[in-house]
């Protein structure tokens, strides 16, 4: 997988529900290729579950059972997504939402699953910490992130996500001098205490200066 964190797959799914461990099922994915900080491939499918979606999750995100009624089934969307991700390291907002669903959805079809996620949101609680609040709506307003408005649907999810992560990989290279973030970094970074995090990223430039 390439290592560093401007070549990534941002991904988002929407779902029936919060836990797969309780029967819900994926019924959206979308999901954006970055390579050297650019956007260079998009996927976005619809995929019927098998059962039926809830008010609260018609309302939310503005997917009903009716568009899902002649969507290809999950197993099949899946399957093209294992390609589509393939080798690729994974960021999604509130990944552990994200991963869970991923998992569940591949363990399903027999695929395996070794894609390292990372999770734009802990990122954000470092970097950003004085935004008002770090929900991915509320992120995007703080940096001023251009949108069409639309959430809750994959696609302008994981859409809004790069974007953000690129916003936050240009902070850090300009505000701490650090060129050539890894993706491993990131990862450090999102389990760093808040009060710690600019000692980190000293510690980050030093390295990466006498590594020049």
């Amino acid at each position: 997988m390439l290592r560093n964190a401007n070549s990534v797959i941002v991904l988002d799914f929407e779902t029936t529900g919060l836990s797969p461990d309780q029967g819900d099922r994926a019924i959206e994915v979308g999901a954006v290729r970055i390579e050297n900080g650019e956007i260079v491939d998009r996927f976005q499918r619809l995929m019927n579950p098998g059962i039926a979606v809830n008010s609260f999750i018609e309302n939310y995100t503005g997917i009903s059972n009716d568009m899902l009624q002649d969507a290809p089934p999950v197993a099949e969307v899946m399957a093209d997504f294992a390609d589509f991700i393939a080798g690729h390291n994974l960021v999604a907002h509130n990944a552990s939402f994200d991963q869970r669903f991923l998992k569940a959805e591949l363990k399903r079809i027999q695929k395996p699953c070794a894609n390292l996620f990372s999770c734009s949101m802990l990122a954000a609680r470092r970097v950003y910490q004085l935004a008002p609040n770090h929900t991915l709506g509320g992120l995007v307003s703080f940096k001023n992130i251009p949108t069409d408005g639309v959430f809750h649907r994959a696609l302008a999810d994981a859409e809004m996500t790069a974007k953000l992560w690129l916003a936050m990989l240009y902070d850090i290279a300009s505000i701490h001098n650090i060129s050539n973030l890894s993706f491993g970094a990131i990862q450090q970074l999102t389990r760093v205490p808040k009060q710690s995090v600019l000692r980190f990223f000293r510690q980050l430039a030093d390295s990466s200066s006498l590594a020049r």
